[in-house]
């Protein structure tokens, strides 16, 4: 991958990493919510699901997706149905002592992972840096490498978000502050989702 390559690759990683969406979202929620160390498997479940999307791709399932539209479409109603889900166990959190065995849990890796792999407009940023970045006779170690690059840049910017959430605790933990967070979290999630239900 040649320096210029590699700086626009970067600055790609970046700006989709770090802008607003759902898993952004879910890493404020979950780092105001339960802090840095218990949002990690979250962090990792994002960038990991995203990331195995990229590796799939350029394997060849981008074709795939691009021949059968229908399965978009699916992709995008049952991803939006976990959203709501998501959205739903994120208002019900009412303080932050964790005493509530229903939304004491942060959402695990597996979840964080399925979020990603069942986003359709995650699908199409990963075709984009796939085809963009990824050299036509790079082969299998060339498409590890972009994903290293990206994975390098993805983690700690999105982490970011959960850092910022972190910094929250200690003021929402006042009052019902946590119940009125919380409850905008879910809302802004949902919202955010509000494109993926336009035509991609």
């Amino acid at each position: 991958m040649s320096l210029e390559n590699l700086t626009a690759l970067i600055g790609f990683a970046f700006v989709m990493s770090v802008t607003p969406g759902p898993g952004n979202f879910l890493l404020l929620a979950s780092g105001a919510n339960f802090g840095i160390a218990r949002t990690i498997p979250l962090i990792l479940g994002i960038s990991s699901g995203f990331l195995s999307m990229v590796f799939l791709i350029g394997l060849g399932l981008g074709e795939v997706l691009e021949r059968f539209p229908m399965a978009q479409d699916v992709l995008r109603l049952i991803c939006f149905a976990y959203i709501l889900w998501l959205a739903y166990k994120i208002s019900q959190i009412r303080s932050l002592d964790g005493t509530d065995p229903k939304t004491s849990k942060p959402i695990g890796f597996v979840q964080a992972a399925m979020l990603q792999l069942l986003n359709p407009k995650a699908w199409t940023v990963a075709l984009i840096v796939t085809v963009t970045y990824t050299a036509p006779d790079a082969g299998i170690r060339g498409l590890l490498t972009m994903i290293a690059v990206f994975a390098l840049v993805n983690i700690p910017s999105i982490s970011s978000w959960a850092m910022f959430g972190a910094t929250m605790r200690y003021f929402i933990s006042q009052g019902n502050r946590a119940r009125i967070f919380n409850i905008i979290m879910a809302v802004l999630l949902v919202a955010s989702m509000a494109p993926m239900l336009l035509p991609l």
